[in-house]
């Protein structure tokens, strides 16, 4: 059976009992049409896997979680079939959007046509402004969901929330210089290097493990980030204090 909808299954009609009080149960929501089934595959950088196919034609996705985010217990919905995209082009090029905490945060699949399974699944921060690796597949970011929604209101979700996040804004610990990505002898991250200036930051999350991200909008709301074809190499463009400080009366 597929898993997801295994899980599904037997996750259905859970009486989720929030934090703060109050009690709602996990509902599915109802599966797409063919037509609609076939005006997502069109918004698609890739080929609809079976296992998604089938999981659409069960349920387009749930409602009635309340999983745990900080102080917050936002995420209240998943969506499995986003039609219109995430936005952040630049990032995520064909990135759908799965599930959104009502304070301008998301979580977004990052689909390429190179994609062979519906993930990875990556937590899309404005404050700090962030993407950070959420999970490696959709079953795992679904059972984390359902996780964070009962006592003790902990999972994977809220650790983005509570640590990840604000590490990667502290520490940026995934970026590399454009010379150091030069002498790595990767040639993806060479010809990449190559084709910047040393203005660039890099930042290589091909092979990237939960927590694992970058600061998007590190050097202020002009930030300018690009990404290598359907790689996940991105860079960033560094900008002075000063250049910031006139951005703010452009």
């Amino acid at each position: 059976m597929n898993p997801i909808i295994e899980f599904l299954e037997k996750a259905k009609g859970t009486v989720i009992v929030a934090p703060g009080g109050g009690e709602t149960t996990l509902t599915l929501q109802p599966a797409l049409s063919e037509q609609e089934l076939l005006a997502f595959e069109r918004t698609l950088p890739c080929t609809l896997t079976e296992e998604m196919r089938e999981l659409l034609r069960y349920a387009r996705g749930f409602d009635g979680v309340a999983c745990r985010i900080g102080s917050r217990f936002a995420v209240e919905e998943i969506r499995f079939a986003d039609v219109d995209g995430f936005g952040l082009e630049e990032v995520f090029p064909h990135g759908k959007q799965l599930a959104v905490d009502g304070c301008g945060n998301s979580w977004v699949l990052d689909l390429t046509s190179e994609s062979k399974t519906f993930a990875p699944v990556f937590f899309s921060c404005h404050d700090p402004p962030v993407v950070v690796f959420q999970a490696d597949n959709l079953l795992h970011f679904i059972q984390e969901v359902v996780r964070g929604s009962r006592p003790p209101w902990q999972s994977d979700i809220a650790d983005m929330y509570d640590n990840l996040s604000t590490r990667i804004w502290c520490e940026n610990p995934c970026v590399m210089s454009r010379s150091q990505s030069l002498a790595t002898g990767d040639s993806e991250l060479k010809a990449f290097a190559e084709s910047l200036d040393e203005t660039w930051e890099l930042i290589d999350l091909r092979n990237a493990k939960s927590g694992d991200g970058y600061s998007w909008g590190r050097y202020g709301a002009r930030t300018i980030n690009k990404r290598y074809s359907q790689k996940r190499i991105f860079a960033c463009q560094k900008r002075s204090g000063s250049q910031r400080f006139l951005d703010m009366f452009r």
